[in-house]
């Protein structure tokens, strides 16, 4: 799959965002099936280590820096 340089920022800040929100319903005491949040919360974490090295060799085309990013 291709994504265009003009959306990599987008998709590294929209799985951080994700990751956060997982990291803040884990917290949360409302949960019934925890293990499957924290699953979910660990690909979330190993896409978007994945997602920063890709980016950091788009870095320069897609105009903002991944310190800035995130």
């Amino acid at each position: 799959m291709e994504i265009p340089n003009a959306w990599a920022p987008l998709l590294v800040s929209a799985v951080r965002d994700a990751v956060l929100y997982q990291e803040n319903l884990l917290k949360s005491e409302t949960l019934k099936n925890r293990s499957d949040y924290e699953e979910h919360h660990l690909q979330l974490t190993q896409f978007l280590e994945f997602l920063k090295d890709e980016y950091k060799t788009i870095e320069v085309e897609a105009g903002i820096s991944l310190d800035e990013l995130l």
